[in-house]
């Protein structure tokens, strides 16, 4: 999968100590996915939650960190939407941002 974005990932490992580590690992395991329906994130994410619009909730660190992505299955392109903590994702709303 392509990944748009990714220099929010590290804008935000840099800022929040301790997270680049779990970062990196989400990146690189979806860089490398296959994904062609939510179901296949579900094999390797099973907490994953898939959302209207192609978005999808990905639970990073012991869910402690969120990630929220659109993901476009015919080009293989997952766009990433925000990244934060639990207390910050519960302020925002998953379907516009």
């Amino acid at each position: 999968m392509r990944i748009i974005k990714r220099q929010i990932l590290i804008k935000f490992w840099k800022k929040h100590a301790g997270t680049q580590k779990e970062l990196e690992a989400w990146y690189n395991e979806v860089k490398h996915a296959q994904w062609e329906r939510p179901a296949d994130i579900k094999i390797r994410y099973p907490k994953a939650s898939i959302l209207s619009k192609n978005r999808v909730v990905f639970r990073i660190k012991g869910n402690k960190l969120r990630i929220v992505v659109v993901i476009q299955y015919t080009i293989k392109t997952v766009y990433i939407r925000f990244i934060g903590t639990h207390a910050e994702y519960d302020k925002i709303d998953t379907e516009t941002i």
